[in-house]
């Protein structure tokens, strides 16, 4: 016998409450609360709390458990392999998600149009017909007539046509248009989103075949719906870049499969994305030597190393209170290194305003970029050039040291191979360094030792 009951379910967080509420009691978002009908099944006292135990695994010790490596499909894209841990792996479950137009469906189309060369491959839009993805496929060049395409937003038929065919890739673009006609709240709620991801995470473990969604994204860069979509999938990757410039990254935070700190970049072209094989030459093409404010980090993306240029501009401010603004690094950092830098080296900067720029789009959040930040930040207050051919890697401590940073070695392999000629580096880095050919090395201990090396007089 089914009983019906009425809750109201934040549409933000997806918290559930008897009663209704202005402001959500988990997530504090106003007028979020929106009521919905449950069907719940009863069952009688007898039926409940005892599975059959015959034919099921049991548990065992770990030792008693083989191991086997992980079979993975390559998408012949080495950049969407990279950050996917080194290939699609059968049976899991991949979200992506980016602002619109940024190129999400474009990636997945590709993708699905190589695989269906040798896999059976099924393409659901929810957003176009598919006269629109023809034409889109004809568009990116790279066109095979054995994929399969279906405009559909109903659950029910989408699972229809997976029995029918038996895919071995599934592409859902996107989650927020699926709706499942049982849940009586409007498609891309946070009760849709969670049902209809739900059945296609069992169907994608059931019978392994490998499912890429794709997710809208709020005004805040959040994937849109309950913040357990992104708990549910094994892989969310997240495609970012400015819709003014042709380049995109793609990032993934979260892979159960691989590491998180992998980077992809694609260059948008009319014919569709492009891998991008040296994204250190994309960062450093415009970049004018021996210029005050300009100085060159060599950071760490996951296995890869890049140059960066990161840009400072110093200037006397006409407000009472200085302005600190950051692109690409986290402002309260800037504060933190700009304090650093008044204390150890004397430079008072409180009536100038700080602007830091990292080139071409990128984000850099890792310790090893300090040094970089307060060196362009001396050179331009001081107007003082920077040599062309210097890189600058070292974790900058309170109290003016600088630390030791991880894979140095391949930090200094990338500079050597663009044609730097010195890099300041950490000296605790110096222990059982193989310096590459053609680049010097200049340890330093504190952040005068570094300033005085990489500024000309």
């Amino acid at each position: 016998m089914a009983k019906t009951k009425n809750i109201f379910e934040c549409m933000a967080c997806g918290h559930e409450s008897p009663k209704w509420m202005g402001r959500c009691p988990n997530c504090g978002a106003w007028n979020q609360m929106e009521e919905k009908l449950v069907h719940k099944e009863t069952k009688g006292r007898g039926t409940f709390g005892k599975p059959e135990a015959e034919g099921r695994e049991r548990s065992r010790k770990l030792e008693r458990v083989n191991k086997s490596n992980t079979p993975r499909t390559l998408t012949q894209s080495g950049e969407f392999d990279r950050v996917l841990g080194g290939g699609i792996v059968d049976g899991s479950l991949i979200l992506i998600g980016g602002d619109p137009g940024i190129g999400k469906s474009t990636i997945l189309l590709q993708t699905a149009l190589t695989l269906s060369q040798n896999h059976e491959v099924l393409y659901v839009s929810g957003e176009e017909s598919l006269e629109q993805i023809k034409l889109r496929a004809d568009r990116l060049t790279e066109g095979s007539d054995q994929l399969n395409v279906y405009s559909e937003t109903n659950l029910f038929y989408i699972h229809d046509e997976i029995k029918r065919l038996d895919p071995d890739f599934l592409i859902i673009d996107s989650i927020q248009t699926v709706f499942n006609p049982d849940v009586t709240s409007a498609p891309g709620s946070v009760s849709q989103v969670r049902e209809c991801t739900q059945s296609l995470m069992n169907i994608a473990k059931s019978g392994n075949i490998a499912t890429f969604i794709v997710g809208h994204v709020t005004k805040e860069g959040q994937i849109a719906g309950p913040r357990m979509l992104e708990h549910m999938v094994d892989t969310v990757l997240y495609f970012e870049g400015d819709q003014h410039h042709t380049y995109r990254m793609l990032r993934a935070v979260k892979n159960r499969f691989g590491s998180t700190n992998e980077m992809g970049m694609f260059e948008m072209k009319s014919e569709g994305l492009k891998e991008v094989l040296n994204p250190s030459e994309v960062f450093l093409e415009e970049r004018s030597k021996n210029t005050p404010g300009s100085a060159i980090v060599a950071t760490m993306e996951g296995t890869r190393a890049l140059l960066v240029e990161v840009q400072a501009l110093v200037t006397p401010t006409h407000f009472h209170n200085p302005r600190r603004m950051a692109t690409g690094i986290d402002q309260n950092r800037l504060s933190l290194l700009m304090a650093v830098l008044e204390k150890s080296e004397g430079l008072l900067m409180q009536q100038h305003d700080a602007y830091i720029k990292v080139a071409g789009g990128a984000r850099l959040d890792e310790p090893a970029v300090d040094l970089s930040v307060i060196v362009s930040i001396a050179s331009s207050f001081k107007a003082a050039q920077v040599r062309g051919d210097d890189c600058f890697i070292g974790e900058v401590g309170l109290t003016g040291e600088i630390r030791r940073v991880t894979k140095i070695e391949q930090r200094l392999q990338e500079a050597a191979k663009l044609g730097f000629n010195r890099a300041i580096i950490p000296a605790s880095n110096m222990s059982g360094l193989e310096v590459p050919e053609g680049i010097e090395v200049i340890s330093v201990r504190t952040l005068k030792d570094a300033l005085k090396a990489a500024i000309k007089k």
